[in-house]
C-alpha cells in the first residue's frame, strides 16, 4: 500500500535509530508500531504523541515479538509486579497483537503511578499490558465476549488489516456529491437505519428492529441497489434494539466489514441481540439471525472513545460525541470530503438533568445538516421536574406497598433500569422508602448493571466514583437478584417491588408478572418509558383494561386487569420538547438544514415545521426510502 510506504516513511523520518523500529503496521483506523527497544519510548514520551499529531491517529508501541518472554513466565512476572490489591481476574496472552490483556477489578493499580507498573510489564516481559476493568459483579456476558475476542485475535488483526485497505485507498473526485437515504425511523419510531453515501463511499448508520411491531419490524434493506459487501462500514450509536437489533442479519447477508461503537454499547448490544433472539424462539418465531451471526458482528467490532477523530473512509471522519441516553451512546458527527460537508446524527439524546450520566455534548468542530430523534417532540410533551417525578414515583411504590401490594415497573433493561435503580436506591438511603420493602431485579438487568461497573468512565462523576470505591449502587443490598423459580413466592409474599424488562411489556418477565398480578387490585403497574404504538404497554396506558393472551393450555383467553395502572413521566431517556429546543439552541455550530426523525408520523411534521419558523432553518420531516441529497 502506497499509503503504508508514507507512514513508514514519516515514522521513520520522526524517530532516532535507538528506537529500533523493526515494523509499521496499519490495523483499521490505528497504527502499530513494533520496536525492539521499548525504553526509547519510555524515556521519551514526546515520540508517541509527536507521531500521533503529525498522522493524526491513535498510534500502538508494541515489543517486537522476538523478545516476548513465554506466557507462563510472564504472567509469573506481572503477579510480582502488580499490588495484589488490584484483583486481577483474568490474564490473557494476545501474540497476534503482543499485548496481555490483564483485567482488574482496580486497573489503576495495573498502571501505578505514572504509568510505572504497566511500564515495569513491558521492559520485564516483552508484552504491552492492555488493561480493562472487572465488573464489580460476575457478567457471563461480558466474560463470554472478552473470550470471544481473544479467541479470535488472529482472524481480528486480519479483519483490521483489510479494513485499513480500504480506508486508505485513493479517494473519490473532489467534486463529489453527499446523499443520504432514510431506510428506517422516519415518521416512526423503531428500525432506526441511516444510508449516507459519496461517490466513492457507503456508510450505513444503526440498523434496528422495531420491537413493537409484528407485522413490519425490520429496516428497508432491500431498498439498496448495491451487494451489502459494498458497505464500507456499519455505525452504531448505541445498544438499544430499534438502533442494533437487526445488525447481526448483515452478517448473514455476507457484510464483513467495521463495527464502529463505543466499547460500552459493543458489550450491551450484544446482550440485546442475544436475548432477541432467546425472545423470539419462546414465543415461537423464527429470529432472523443466530447466535453464529451475532458472534461474527463481535469480531468486526472497532471500538471508538467519545471526541476521538477516526477515519473511517477514503473521503470520511468519524466522532463520536456524548448523547447521554444509556451507557455509551453517542451521537455520530461525520466530516465527509475533507470539510466538504458535515453532519451530525444526534441518535436518542438527553439534554437534561439524569442520575446516570453527565450532559450532552452539543459542541462540534462544523456542522451543516443535523438528524434530530423526536420522540417527544409533540408540543405536549413536557415532562415534570425530576425531583418531581422521582417523588412520584416514591409515593406511588409507598402506596402501593401500605396496602400489602406487589408493584411491577417495567424497564427497558438496558438505561431506564439503572435510573430506576438509581432512584430507588437514593430513595432507601434517606429513608423513604415504605419499611419492609423488597426489591427485586429481574430479566437482563443483572447483566446490563453489571456491565455498567464495567465502564464507570461513562457514569456521572459521583456514580462513577461510588463504583470506583466498591460502592456500586447497582449492587446494594437492597436489590435481589431474582431466579426464574422464585417468581410465584415473590408475588405470594407481597410488598415487592419488582423491576423487571422489558419496558413495554412486549416479552420478558415483565410480561409473566403482569398476568400474575393483573386481577388483584392492590397491586400496582407503573410505566416510566416510552411505550412504542402497537405495544401491550401503549395499550394499557389508552385505557385498555381487557388483554388477549395465551393461556397454558395454548388457548386464547382473557386478560382482566383491576390492578392500579400508574405513568410517571420524567424518567425517560429521551429529551422532551423543551429540551429538544434547547439543544437545538445551544448547538455550535447552527445547522444548515435539519432532517427530524424517531418520532411518531405527526409528532415529527408538527416539530420539523416547529423548528423552522422558530430558528428560522429549513427543517423537514422526510419519510422513510425518501432520498435526501446534502451537497
Amino acid at each position: 500500500m502506497e499509503y503504508l510506504k508514507k507512514i513508514k516513511e514519516t515514522i521513520l523520518a520522526a524517530l532516532p535509530p535507538d528506537t529500533m523500529i523493526s515494523s509499521v503496521e496499519l490495523e483499521g483506523p490505528e497504527v502499530a508500531i513494533y520496536t525492539k527497544n521499548p525504553k526509547a519510548f519510555f524515556q521519551n514520551e514526546n515520540y508517541v504523541a509527536k507521531i500521533a499529531s503529525e498522522l493524526k491517529k491513535r498510534v500502538n508501541i508494541r515489543t517486537d515479538k522476538s523478545l516476548l518472554t513465554e506466557p507462563d513466565q510472564a504472567k509469573e512476572k506481572i503477579l510480582q509486579l502488580v499490588p495484589k490489591d488490584a484483583d486481577i481476574k483474568e490474564i490473557m496472552f494476545d501474540t497476534a497483537f503482543s499485548e496481555v490483556v490483564i483485567e482488574a477489578i482496580k486497573p489503576g493499580l495495573v498502571i501505578g503511578k505514572g504509568g510505572e507498573t504497566s511500564k515495569k510489564i513491558i521492559m520485564e516481559t516483552g508484552w504491552t499490558p492492555r488493561i480493562i476493568r472487572a465488573p464489580t459483579s460476575p457478567s457471563e456476558i461480558l466474560k463470554g465476549i472478552r473470550l470471544h475476542l481473544h479467541k479470535y485475535s488472529n482472524e481480528r488483526k486480519k479483519i483490521l488489516q483489510e479494513t485499513a485497505k480500504k480506508i486508505y485507498d485513493e479517494p473519490a473526485r473532489q467534486d463529489s456529491w453527499v446523499r443520504m437515504t432514510a431506510l428506517g425511523s422516519f415518521q416512526e419510531v423503531g428500525r432506526s437505519c441511516i444510508l449516507v453515501e459519496t461517490r466513492g463511499t457507503k456508510i450505513m448508520m444503526d440498523c434496528g428492529v422495531n420491537v413493537a411491531s409484528f407485522d413490519d419490524p425490520y429496516p428497508y434493506l432491500d431498498a439498496l441497489r448495491f451487494p451489502i459487501n459494498e458497505l464500507d462500514a456499519l455505525i452504531i450509536s448505541h445498544a438499544h434494539l430499534d438502533h442494533t437489533g437487526f445488525a447481526p442479519y448483515l452478517f448473514k447477508l455476507g457484510y464483513r466489514g467495521p463495527v464502529y461503537l463505543t466499547d460500552a454499547t459493543r458489550d450491551l448490544m450484544a446482550l440485546l441481540q442475544f436475548d432477541y433472539i432467546d425472545v423470539l424462539v419462546k414465543e415461537g418465531r423464527e429470529p432472523p439471525y443466530t447466535e453464529r451471526d451475532v458472534k461474527e458482528e463481535i469480531k468486526h467490532c472497532i471500538t471508538r472513545d467519545y471526541r476521538e477523530v477516526t477515519d473511517i473512509a477514503p473521503d470520511m471522519r468519524l466522532t463520536f460525541h456524548n448523547a447521554a441516553h444509556i451507557l455509551g451512546s453517542a451521537s455520530v458527527h461525520l466530516n465527509i470530503g475533507e470539510g466538504a460537508h458535515n453532519l451530525v446524527y444526534s441518535a436518542d439524546i438527553k439534554y437534561g438533568f439524569t442520575r446516570l450520566f453527565d450532559m450532552v455534548d452539543n459542541n462540534f468542530p462544523r456542522l451543516e445538516t443535523l438528524i434530530l430523534e423526536s420522540t417527544y417532540g409533540a408540543k405536549e410533551d413536557v415532562q415534570p421536574p425530576r425531583q418531581d417525578a422521582e417523588q412520584k414515583l416514591v409515593n406511588v411504590i409507598n402506596e402501593g406497598l401500605r396496602q400489602n401490594g406487589n408493584i411491577l415497573i417495567p424497564v427497558f433493561s438496558v438505561g431506564r433500569a439503572q435510573e430506576i435503580m438509581l432512584v430507588i436506591e437514593n430513595a432507601y438511603r434517606n429513608g423513604m422508602l415504605e419499611e419492609g420493602a423488597r426489591v427485586y431485579i429481574d430479566g437482563m438487568t443483572k447483566e446490563a448493571s453489571a456491565i455498567h461497573t464495567a465502564y464507570p468512565e461513562y457514569l456521572r462523576k459521583n456514580v462513577e466514583k461510588r463504583v470506583l470505591q466498591n460502592d456500586s449502587p447497582f449492587t446494594s443490598p437492597l436489590f435481589q437478584i431474582v431466579d426464574t423459580a422464585n417468581r410465584e413466592a415473590i408475588l405470594t409474599d407481597g410488598k415487592a417491588v419488582i423491576v423487571a424488562s422489558s419496558g413495554m411489556l412486549t416479552g420478558g418477565p415483565s410480561v409473566y408478572y403482569l398476568h400474575k398480578m393483573a386481577n388483584e387490585p392492590r397491586n400496582t403497574l407503573i410505566f416510566v418509558g416510552y411505550q412504542g404504538e402497537g405495544s401491550v404497554g401503549r395499550k394499557i396506558q389508552a385505557g385498555v383494561r381487557k388483554l388477549p393472551i395465551v393461556g397454558e393450555n395454548g388457548r386464547t383467553k382473557e386478560l382482566s386487569l383491576n390492578l392500579r395502572v400508574e405513568t410517571v413521566e420524567g424518567f425517560s431517556g429521551h429529551s422532551p420538547r423543551p429540551e429538544l429546543t434547547a439543544y437545538v439552541k445551544n448547538l455550535h455550530p447552527k445547522p444548515k438544514r435539519i432532517l427530524v426523525n424517531h418520532g411518531e408520523r405527526s409528532k415529527t411534521i408538527e416539530f420539523s415545521r416547529y423548528l423552522s419558523l422558530k430558528f428560522q432553518t429549513n427543517a423537514t420531516a422526510i419519510k422513510n426510502l425518501e432520498t435526501v441529497r446534502l451537497k
